[in-house]
């Protein structure tokens, strides 16, 4: 177990985050100029229409931040190598449905099957290199195990079973802070606090590369809320909220967390129980269970500004990631 802090983890956030803030007034004119405007679904809150033609796909400003700082404070790193592909990535299939939408101007860009067919390669290859590479074990370590059995427990899946778990986490956390993404800040404010708990994951897991980079997507999340909190004045788009959704998987999976990231982001998990409890109530019973999904909606439609929808689950946010951290002391 590793307890050192490093002090390149201090240099990863801060030129992740200079890096980001001096991107945003130059990649704001020009996604602007190219007319990369984010579309506004007509079924959504109706204040929402007013942020149509907002320039999407910014999340590009982050994660040209986010391999800067990873790269130049750990770039001879495997584990820091390793989570920045798979960020990169996932963003890059985020990018190709973005670019599809808004510039191609089909609605709903890469077709659902070619989306989730790249996400489930790029998974499963982390998970193998994962094991090959990396040296990581095919044991999954319980939370929180040790209140109800008295010691921790480890589930052991073995290669193959393993792998498969990877693709259902790394996909999963990806498509959750996808959902997640649909006010303004609201993704990037969340996956900054879910991403500064694993730096501190990945420092006490001996895992320094892991730590880098989650060191550097709090400063590239830190640089981007600067424009994209209310009102936005860019979106992250699929590009952003699929590299940041990768970045947080593979790092739950080099440092052994998986079940632990589904208590640091609760939230996400929120978010995407909310559409799966939504779409089963209505198809099975005919009716909703929320005034809209995702989550976030719901409170919305309530009467909740759009502000203090984010202030509220940013809070919960930190609540959870405290709880997740507490969960993996007492399990080290």
């Amino acid at each position: 177990m590793g307890t050192v802090f490093d002090p390149h983890i201090v240099w990863s956030f801060v030129i992740a985050l200079v890096v980001t803030l001096a991107l945003g007034p130059v990649f704001i004119p020009l996604l602007r100029w190219l007319k990369f405007g984010q579309n506004i679904r007509n079924d959504g809150p109706s204040r929402h229409l007013a942020k149509a033609g907002t320039p999407t796909m910014g999340g590009v400003i982050f994660i040209i931040g986010v391999l800067t700082a990873g790269l130049f404070t750990g770039g001879h790193n495997r584990d820091t190598l390793v989570v920045l592909g798979v960020a990169f990535g996932f963003g890059l299939i985020g990018f190709l449905d973005d670019f599809i939408k808004v510039a191609l101007k089909r609605s709903l860009g890469l077709r659902a099957r070619e989306k989730l067919l790249g996400q489930i390669l790029l998974a499963a290859l982390l998970g193998v290199l994962a094991i090959t590479v990396l040296g990581c074990n095919t044991g999954i370590s319980v939370p929180y195990s040790s209140l109800f059995a008295g010691h921790n427990v480890t589930l052991e899946l073995g290669t193959w079973l393993y792998v498969a778990f990877v693709v259902l986490v790394v996909v999963g956390t990806t498509n959750a802070v996808n959902l997640t993404d649909g006010l303004d800040g609201l993704a990037a404010g969340v996956t900054m606090v879910a991403a500064s708990a694993f730096v501190f994951v990945g420092v006490l897991s001996a895992r320094l590369g892991v730590a880098l980079v989650m060191a550097a997507l709090v400063g590239g999340c830190l640089g981007f809320l600067f424009y994209n909190r209310h009102p936005a004045r860019i979106f992250m788009g699929d590009t952003g909220s699929l590299a940041l959704g990768g970045a947080l998987g593979a790092a739950a999976v080099i440092t052994g967390s998986e079940l632990f990231l589904l208590i640091i982001g609760g939230i996400y998990v929120l978010e995407a129980l909310s559409v799966i409890l939504q779409v089963f109530s209505f198809q099975v019973f005919g009716r909703r269970v929320f005034r809209m999904s995702p989550l976030h909606h719901h409170f919305e439609l309530g009467g909740w500004s759009e502000q203090r929808v984010v202030r509220t689950f940013w809070l919960v946010s930190i609540m959870f990631a405290m709880l997740g951290m507490y969960g993996f002391i007492a399990w080290h």
